[in-house]
């Protein structure tokens, strides 16, 4: 079960929420030396957003969001992921990570390379949302031909901190802006998947921390 049948009075990590915008400053050069660049502030305003938020950690009139997005198309490349989009949220093997096409060109060191890696996640920063009656359908474009889906995704590297000042804590929020809440499973899920990413190590630090 990806969602439960009756969302809890309280905001929660993982919650679908709406009624959110987004703003995002984009500036040419750092700022520095008291100089002043040219910058520009865009915003976004998605129909839903995920909460990614800790639950014990809203409070004080602030969470962090990050918006619904449409799939993207390239993800049905790979049958394997198509057949079903959630699959992108757990570790998969190598060769369920890529489509098959691009399995059988890769050279043979390369597979046994991957193949000694393990499970792995397909695609690290992305989390896809199961689709539900209150999440509408849309189409995506292919070439080999439309194709019509109701389920999302939100990337980490799009997370944002927002500012209400109705958020006093998970009980006293909007609770009018949650749509959906995610099954303990499911939120344990976004949870891990969303330490992995962040809790990354760069392949030069994982080579220091094994000589030491």
């Amino acid at each position: 079960m990806f969602y439960i049948e009756n969302p809890s009075k309280a905001l929660r990590f993982g919650d679908i929420l709406q009624g959110y915008c987004y703003t995002t400053p984009i500036i040419e050069e750092p700022v520095l030396n008291g100089s002043f660049s040219k910058y520009e502030i865009s915003v976004d305003f998605p129909l839903f957003s995920a909460l990614m938020s800790p639950c014990c950690q809203i409070e004080r009139g602030t969470i962090a969001l990050s918006p619904l997005i449409p799939i993207r198309s390239s993800i049905f490349a790979n049958p394997y992921l198509a057949d079903d989009l959630t699959r992108i949220n757990k570790k998969v093997t190598p060769q369920q990570a890529i489509p098959p096409r691009a399995w059988e060109a890769m050279d043979e060191q390369e597979r046994q390379k991957r193949e000694a890696k393990g499970l792995a996640y397909a695609f690290p920063y992305l989390f896809v949302f199961e689709k539900h009656i209150k999440l509408p359908e849309y189409n995506i474009d292919r070439q080999e031909g439309n194709i019509t889906t109701g389920c999302y995704m939100v990337d980490f590297k799009n997370i944002t901190k927002i500012a209400c000042e109705q958020i006093k804590s998970q009980e006293e929020a909007p609770l009018e802006s949650k749509i959906l809440e995610l099954s303990v499973e499911t939120r344990k899920v976004l949870g891990d998947k969303l330490a992995s990413y962040f809790g990354t190590l760069a392949p030069e630090d994982m080579a220091l921390l094994e000589t030491t």
